[in-house]
């Protein structure tokens, strides 16, 4: 299907909003204080980061397709050889992960008054053993294990037209959470980690700590790798 520029712009925008307000708030919701959800756990923030790309993808779905994700992007475009759309897409998908992590921020602002702990870990990922090279092979393999998929779920006759793909990659998305999410926090999506690092360096957040901008290039190379391969996998697998 064929989108116009400015559909793909706002849908993308507004997609990855959602995604971000629902991935972020999630992680809002575990980690702060005075929180009703606090300390509830891993598996409340997978499947809240699932329903995340859920409501995001079938809302900018009729706009864009609703790739919400550069890697996603990116994937698509090597298997189909039409890149010319890519940086309005991944435009897009930045502005919507910065909006997102705002407003992620305004529905816990009393919460973020109140912090007493870093907290760049609610916006993005931070690895749990600082090993570069360890880490960015956990990226490029789960957004393989993202990204390959989607691609194959393409071949599905009928699949996006019924609207069931977006259903099921959101449950694709929390069983990487779960299953490859341990080691770093599963980016997969370099506009997910990017823009709310971004955010969260200027936020006024009391006591928020270090955005890590030495680890940032990881979550953002990582991706982008795991979508090259998934698409050169795909196209010579498939």
């Amino acid at each position: 299907m064929e989108y116009s520029n400015g559909d793909i712009f706002v849908g993308e925008i507004i997609g990855t909003a959602i995604l971000i307000l629902f991935g972020a708030g999630v992680c809002a919701a575990v980690t702060l204080n005075h929180s009703k959800a606090k300390a509830s756990g891993w598996v409340v923030i997978a499947f809240g980061w699932g329903f995340g790309v859920l409501a995001g993808a079938y809302t900018a779905g009729p706009l864009s397709g609703g790739h919400l994700n550069p890697a996603v992007t990116v994937g698509i475009a090597i298997d189909t050889g039409d890149w010319d759309k890519v940086p309005l897409y991944i435009a897009g998908q930045m502005v919507g992960a910065v909006l997102g992590a705002v407003l992620a921020w305004l529905v816990y602002y009393a919460q973020f008054g109140a912090n007493e702990e870093p907290t760049l870990g609610i916006f993005s990922t931070i690895p749990e053993i600082r090993n570069p090279v360890a880490n960015l092979m956990t990226e490029i393999i789960a957004t393989i294990a993202l990204v390959l998929p989607i691609l194959a779920f393409g071949l599905t006759k009928g699949l996006g037209e019924s609207g069931t793909q977006a259903l099921i990659v959101s449950f694709l998305v929390v069983g990487i959470g779960l299953s490859l999410g341990g080691p770093t926090g599963y980016a997969i999506n370099p506009a997910r980690d990017l823009g709310p690092r971004i955010v969260h360096a200027l936020l006024p957040i009391p006591n928020k700590g270090s955005s890590e901008w030495t680890y940032s290039w990881v979550p953002v190379a990582g991706p982008l790798i795991g979508a090259v391969l998934s698409g050169l996998i795909f196209n010579a697998a498939f």
